[in-house]
Parts: C-alpha cells; structure tokens; sequence
C-alpha cells in the first residue's frame, strides 16, 4: 500500500469516527452503565442490552436476533463476564452484517463494461438524496469520469434548482426540461444525451413523494421503461436514499420502496447528526439490499463509501475487549 493510500485511509477513518461519535457515546455510555459492577452475563443483563439496541433503532427483529445470538454464546461458553461482553457483541453484529451479501469496497467503483453507467436514485424529500447525488458526482469526478445529472423531480422548482447547483458545485453536465415536464421523459432524454455524449455516469434525480405504493410502483416503473428504451439495461442501479436521523422511520421507507421496486443499494445520510446509527444494523439485516454510501457531514467530500469492518471497528473503537 502507498503512502498517500495509507495516509488517505487514516483520514477516512478519522471521519468515520468522528461521524459515528454520537451513536458511540449513547449506545456505548448506555452499554457502559449496564455492565458496570457486574461479573457475569445474566439474564437480567441481556435485557437490559436488549432494551438498549430497541432504543438505538437497530429494530426488534434484529434486536432479538442478536440476543439469541448472545444467549447461545454465553450457553456454549458457559461462563462470559462482563469485561468480554463487548467482544462477543461485535463478532455477533459483524455476522449480522455479513449475513448481507454485499461485497466491502474501499473505492467510488462500478462496472465499466456500462457505458453510460445509469444510476436511478430515489427516496422521500427531505432525506439528502440531491445532497447525496451531488457528493457521488463529485467523487466520481475526482477519478476523471464525465457525469451528467438528470433532473427528474419536476415537481418542486426547489428541486431542480438544487440539482443545478450541485451540478456546478461538481463541475459536472446537468440536463433539464424543467418544472411540470414528465419525469420519465426527462430520464429518457438524460440518458440519451448521455449515450449521445460519451458520458461515463448519468445520474437521474426523482421526486421524493411517498404517496400510495400503487402510484409510486406506477411512477418508478414508467420512469424505468423509459430509461431502458433509451440504453438497454439501464437503470444499471437504483439507489435508495434514506436519512439515520429517522430511525424506524427509515426501515418503514425502506420497505415501501423496496415494495414498489427493485432496490439495488442503500445510501444512508446525517449518520453524524444522530445517536440512531443502530438502523444501519436494522436495515441491513432485515432487507439484505446492500448498503452503499454512508453520509457523515454537509461537506462535499463527507460521503463515504460503506465498508462493514470499518464500520464495525469505528463503532467499537476504545471499547474495552472489543478491540
């Protein structure tokens, strides 16, 4: 590994802990409290952990999952005290993760063979999707790729403006027909001009309304086909953006979109912002779709790329035993 990777990597590293320190103080101040004075692994210390992971947002499901995961080490150990309860936490959220077939990344990638690599986004106003679209031009901008943003909400003035903004902020193309235009129309003509222009990545924005799962299954679905008769194969992914600070919240979106269609990947945003970072655990375990990009700061760089070691490590780092 060269220097500037290495060096390139501790800076990414410093960011994730940094974007994780309010889930780690309340998560881990909690866990602390729990265990403090106590020798051994008992039940009643199970649901006191329990409640903790509940009010963390990591959701009951996965909650209970990971304490029959305990509970079964503990039976198999037959003796775990308190001071290795943490280990034993993090190898079970890590199999939790894993259970989730994504492939860890340490880079902006996709398939090359795709060109234009199409990227469909979704979610509901107000998560940071155009937030998000902007920062994934940005760094794909670093690695020398021409992008065009397409602005597909023609709903909201806002949102087109915005898209514009961010475009330029990227220094990358922007295509647009405008307010109260047919969203399918504009991602067919997006991803033509890309095809047209050689363009590497066409990213195409959507409106984020979460009316009845009928008329966004409809919607999502006239926008696909339209993409598709453009540049066979395309949408080559269809991201969904959801913002930690909802917690539950996020896992019911999650569900609703991935009801109306085929959800390729995750971008979960403000993980900085929020004590909530547990949902990460939720949603990858309860809808295995994979997680992609983690948003940790407003900045134009604070995207990451998620890997579930780094994760896992930056949640736990400092935390005795589980190093």
């Amino acid at each position: 590994m060269s220097f500037f990777k290495k060096f390139f990597n501790k800076d990414k590293e410093k960011e994730l802990d940094k974007g994780l320190e309010k889930t780690k103080s309340s998560f881990f101040g909690k866990l602390s409290k729990a265990v403090a004075g106590k020798s051994k692994v008992d039940i009643d210390l199970l649901d006191e952990i329990e409640q903790i992971l509940i009010t963390s947002d990591v959701g009951l499901d996965t909650t209970i999952k990971i304490i029959d995961r305990l509970e079964a080490k503990v039976e198999k150990e037959k003796y775990i005290n308190a001071a290795e309860l943490n280990q034993q936490l993090k190898e079970v959220i890590v199999e939790i993760l894993a259970e989730n077939k994504s492939e860890d990344i340490e880079d902006y990638t996709y398939p090359e063979e795709f060109v234009p690599y199409v990227i469909l986004v979704v979610g509901v106003n107000g998560v940071g999707k155009t937030t998000t679209i902007g920062k994934l031009a940005h760094q794909y901008k670093l690695k020398g790729k021409r992008i065009v943003l397409g602005a597909a909400d023609t709903y909201r003035a806002a949102a087109v403006d915005q898209l514009k903004v961010w475009s330029e902020r990227a220094d990358v193309q922007f295509y647009s027909k405008g307010m109260h235009t047919d969203p399918a129309a504009v991602a067919y003509e997006t991803v033509q001009y890309a095809v047209k222009n050689k363009i590497d990545v066409a990213i195409i924005d959507t409106a984020g309304r979460l009316h009845t799962k009928i008329n966004l299954m409809n919607e999502l679905s006239k926008i696909k086909r339209s993409m598709n008769k453009s540049h066979a194969g395309a949408p080559h992914e269809v991201l969904l953006v959801l913002d930690a600070t909802t917690g539950q919240n996020a896992i019911e979106q999650c569900r609703a979109f991935s009801e109306a269609t085929e959800v390729t990947a995750l971008a979960l945003t403000k993980l900085d912002g929020t004590a909530k970072g547990g949902v990460v655990l939720g949603i990858s375990d309860q809808f295995k779709i994979p997680i992609k990009y983690i948003g940790i700061g407003e900045d134009i760089h604070a995207l990451q790329v998620f890997n579930k070691k780094a994760f896992v490590d930056s949640l736990f780092k400092g935390v005795t035993g589980a190093e």
